[in-house]
């Protein structure tokens, strides 16, 4: 099962500060057939002003990735933490049992970003928080984990679910595959360019919703990067 879910067809909210699309339900708009993939819950495509953000706000319960596109977050939260996430990066937050954070764009450009929520395997927890830069050099023509669920993926940023985050550079003409366990539910994005999968254009930003027991072989129309979550 590969189901596509065109941007325009997708969630849309603009706050002014924050144009966002939702890929799956979120605070004011509901899809019931869009509740989620697996045990991913959110997937937000967000443009965020300059010098603008989120205000402190809590979560709990929750892994949320967020990874930037074009410009740069910065984090700060209840914990101590703070630090600047830039464009191919990544930052992980565990909400555990609680935490507060703010994620503000204190560059003048606006900053594009998605972020990702997926359950925990169990919840509960003390809350963490990491980010790590990523070259986009070493991710062409393969993908990389980026974060993790599982111990053997040494080099990601650890995340308390049975998920990974994965990221590819394509260029055009150029082939790629994955392939989903029996099981799993995996959702793909390109973040830019277009691909073709089983004789279907997805152009960047769309949403491709990949079933398990499926092997699929994406294919770059133009220069394209990819990012997965593949999770139970």
């Amino acid at each position: 099962m590969i189901e596509k879910r065109s941007f325009e067809s997708l969630g849309h909210a603009d706050h002014g500060w924050l144009n966002a699309r939702h890929h799956f339900s979120f605070a004011d708009y509901y899809d019931p057939a869009r509740m989620g993939w697996g045990a991913i819950r959110v997937w937000n495509d967000d443009e965020i002003a300059g010098g603008s953000g989120f205000p402190p706000h809590p979560h709990r319960d929750m892994e949320i990735i967020t990874y930037v596109r074009t410009g740069a977050i910065t984090h700060q939260d209840s914990m101590g933490n703070q630090g600047r996430t830039g464009a191919g990066d990544v930052q992980v937050m565990s909400a555990g049992t609680g935490v507060r954070h703010a994620e503000y764009n204190l560059e003048t450009e606006k900053t594009t970003l998605f972020q990702i929520w997926i359950e925990p395997t169990r919840k509960g927890g003390s809350p963490s928080w990491g980010a790590k830069p990523f070259p986009k050099g070493d991710r062409s023509g393969q993908f990389v984990t980026l974060a993790s669920g599982f111990a053997e993926d040494a080099g990601a940023l650890p995340i308390r679910a049975d998920a990974r985050l994965l990221a590819a550079t394509l260029t055009a003409g150029e082939t790629i595959t994955h392939a989903v366990g029996a099981g799993r539910h995996a959702y793909l994005v390109p973040a830019t360019g277009a691909v073709e999968i089983a004789g279907v254009r997805y152009d960047a930003r769309d949403g491709i919703a990949i079933g398990g027991g499926e092997t699929v072989a994406i294919t770059a129309i133009a220069d394209t990067e990819l990012v997965l979550v593949d999770s139970e």
